[in-house]
């Protein structure tokens, strides 16, 4: 008996033993990190410079999505900083106003002040002499969409855009979401008129300006939105990004737009024929098999794979073809920038 338990006793310790080096090496980038604390009207953000090994060349910026997002997501966006390494650029992230330790409310937040907020670490980064700005790229992603291309309509050092999933206008973003998500849980008739009805009160009461109490006096929403929530949707909820697409199309900004084919969030068709027929032949779509995220739908689905693949292999998070279309979008640009 002593001998079967210290035989399990070993075999338990190889196998803690192998799954501590397979998480090590799956967390072994290759770039090396650095915080900075980036100044900005009214205080600073906390920020992480990612670098290659070797001499960068570029540099790639990093425009969040919705939610309070820290610099590296928690270590989800590595395999992008790593990605970008590669290709000879560094990448600079913050986190959101109020998050890790920046500056701010990124609730109190409109898509124009997320705007400038961009603009403000552009400006700041142009003036470092050991940042790699000869080539500049804005990475973002979802909620970023209303924030990429009012930062490119009225800049002329953003030489490239990334843009995941990124949606065209609020409300039908909503509504697509809403629709997407109750056919994936096989909702019946009646439980999809109860919830549409439900999101065109939500519509009405935003419509009409209701402040905080109004909205919960006026909403059947199982989980209402807290007075924080309710007060960033109602100041951004006519977000569109149509009018600043057209604008900043005169610039010929090159886009890699990067979509996924099992995206519940964004109606990817939608986006793609906005952005073909704005910008023309200066986006180019790539398509994944993939969620909203850009995951594998796999992992999107299962928290438990999700978290088992974020431990031992965070780069397989992502679907197939997607950090390797970064990569060769990113070495594909020219090193100088070309006069605008």
């Amino acid at each position: 008996m002593r001998r079967k338990i210290r035989r399990g006793l070993a075999v338990l310790g190889a196998l803690v033993l192998a799954l501590a080096l397979l998480v090590v090496v799956g967390h072994d980038y290759r770039l090396q990190e650095e915080r900075l604390a980036v100044p900005v009207p009214g205080g600073s953000l906390r920020a992480v410079l990612a670098r290659p090994p070797g001499t960068a060349h570029g540099l790639v910026v990093v425009v969040h999505g919705d939610g309070p997002v820290e610099a590296t997501h928690d270590g989800l966006y590595r395999p992008w900083f790593e990605a970008a390494a590669d290709a000879g650029f560094a990448t600079l992230s913050w986190s959101k106003p109020g998050v890790g330790g920046s500056s701010g409310d990124w609730l109190a937040q409109s898509m124009a002040e997320r705007a400038a907020e961009v603009s403000h670490v552009l400006d700041w980064a142009a003036a470092q002499p050991d940042l790699p700005t000869g080539t500049v790229v804005l990475w973002g992603a979802s909620q970023a969409g209303w924030v990429l291309p009012r930062v490119v309509r009225s800049r002329s050092d953003v030489d490239a855009v990334v843009a995941v999933a990124p949606a065209v206008n609020w409300l039908r973003q909503g509504r697509f979401n809403l629709l997407a998500e109750l056919e994936h849980e096989g909702a019946d008739a009646s439980a999809r008129r109860e919830a549409i009805a439900a999101s065109d009160r939500t519509r009405a009461l935003l419509e009409a300006g209701a402040d905080h109490a109004r909205y919960l006096a006026g909403t059947s929403d199982a989980e209402p939105l807290d007075a924080a929530r309710w007060g960033f949707v109602l100041r951004n909820f006519r977000a569109d990004a149509t009018a600043d697409l057209r604008a900043a199309a005169d610039r010929h900004v090159p886009v890699l737009l990067a979509l996924g084919t099992s995206d519940r969030n964004v109606d990817v068709a939608e986006t793609e024929a906005t952005y073909r027929r704005l910008l023309g032949e200066d986006v180019e779509v790539a398509r994944f098999q993939a969620a909203h995220s850009l995951a594998r739908p796999a992992v999107e689905e299962s928290d438990a794979l999700g978290l088992l693949t974020a431990l031992v292999r965070p780069r397989a998070l992502l679907a197939p073809g997607v950090l390797d279309t970064y990569r060769g979008f990113l070495a594909g640009l020219p090193r100088e920038r070309a006069p605008r």
